[in-house]
């Protein structure tokens, strides 16, 4: 009997904490580097203005990387920011959330960019993923991809003068050129 190679979210829990972000994708182990200022400030930005949005609203909680999602046994991914609604709270351990999140956030990177675009879309669609949004922060534009009968489904693309908004925020609204323009 052959033995199955795959890595799996135990091989995961072994993994060096090194700076490097690390996520496995149907078994197989993908290592990015560290993001550079730009990515971060979009993240930063984001989370600070999502967070308090659904803490204000009691929606449920909002993660930032590095908090594991696993997906399934193979599936173990990282994703920038996450949205978990309080309907998708007994998913939430105190290690991780077992299952999809209602909203993941990937700001797109050098080296995450391929992925980002093709591998995670289809790992998102075929979970339970409710909507995903690609923020590209060198453009700046942003996709947003969201649940339809065919998995994920391309909504809408917003460009520096748009606002992200959602129909799981109800009320919510960032405007993409706030997160990507320097302050200093």
């Amino acid at each position: 009997m052959p033995v199955d190679i795959r890595l799996t979210y135990d091989d995961f829990c072994l993994l060096p904490n090194d700076g490097k972000r690390y996520e496995i994708i149907d078994g197989e182990l993908l290592v990015t580097p560290a993001p550079m200022s730009l990515h971060q400030r979009v993240v930063t930005r984001l989370t600070i203005a999502l967070g308090a949005f659904v803490d204000n609203h009691r929606l449920g909680e909002v993660f930032v990387s590095p908090f594991d999602v696993v997906l399934s046994f193979y599936d173990v991914v990282e994703p920038d920011i996450v949205f978990i609604s309080k309907a998708r709270a007994s998913r939430l351990t105190s290690k991780n959330l077992q299952g999809a999140p209602d909203l993941v956030i990937e700001v797109l990177s050098e080296s995450t960019s391929r992925i980002d675009r093709t591998t995670k879309l289809k790992l998102y669609a075929r979970h339970d993923v409710v909507e995903y949004w690609i923020i590209d922060p060198e453009k700046p534009h942003a996709e947003v991809y969201r649940r339809g009968p065919q998995g994920l489904e391309f909504v809408t693309r917003i460009d520096r003068q748009g606002s992200l908004t959602s129909p799981l925020l109800a009320g919510f609204s960032v405007a993409l050129a706030d997160l990507v323009e320097i302050r200093i």
